[in-house]
């Protein structure tokens, strides 16, 4: 397939309308009061990321205890929308911010630790994570100076650690002006 995905408009575009078209049909196969909609782009994903939110007054039932049904309906909607002959595309489901807050507070709590493992030289181990939280971490982490992180172990049983690495200094110049 030659036509490129970069700047499409959600609308033209047939694996977004596929995943979006999932969502709503899922919701209304639920009897959810919630509406699906595509969301702008936050800035922080691939450029060529398809992003749905939903919203609504039963949005939150759709999250599930500690996210996992916004997580299995996420994966559920890349795999009705991905199709073998289209380049693979991250897609996001987020409902009422869910997701954007979890990662904003999962990001301050890496870097507090992450400070903390610099002070006091000790390395600290999460509980295991999926794949999208790891990210989150390491990048909190990444421009920090003297940490650095390691995603260690299996499956579900996958763990992010903080490690102190006093050769990690970042942002430092030899600029003598």
């Amino acid at each position: 397939m030659s036509e490129t995905t970069e700047n499409l408009n959600p609308e033209d575009d047939r694996q977004a309308q596929r995943a979006l078209g999932f969502v709503r049909t899922l919701l209304t196969h639920m009897q959810l009061d919630a509406e699906a909609t595509f969301a702008p782009d936050d800035g922080d994903g691939d450029e060529d990321e398809i992003r749905i939110e939903i919203e609504g007054p039963d949005a939150g039932r759709i999250i599930g205890k500690r996210g996992l049904v916004l997580e299995a309906v996420q994966y559920l909607t890349s795999r009705v929308a991905q199709k073998k002959d289209e380049p693979r595309r991250h897609i996001s489901v987020d409902a009422e911010g869910y997701r954007a807050r979890h990662e904003d507070q999962l990001a301050e709590m890496a870097e507090k630790l992450g400070q903390r493992v610099a002070q006091e030289g000790k390395v600290i181990t999460f509980d295991p994570m999926n794949a999208r939280d790891r990210r989150v971490v390491h990048m909190a982490i990444k421009d920090m100076p003297g940490v650095r992180t390691e995603s260690n172990g299996q499956g579900p049983d996958r763990r992010v650690q903080i490690i102190p690495d006093k050769n990690k200094v970042v942002g430092v110049t030899t600029d003598d002006s």
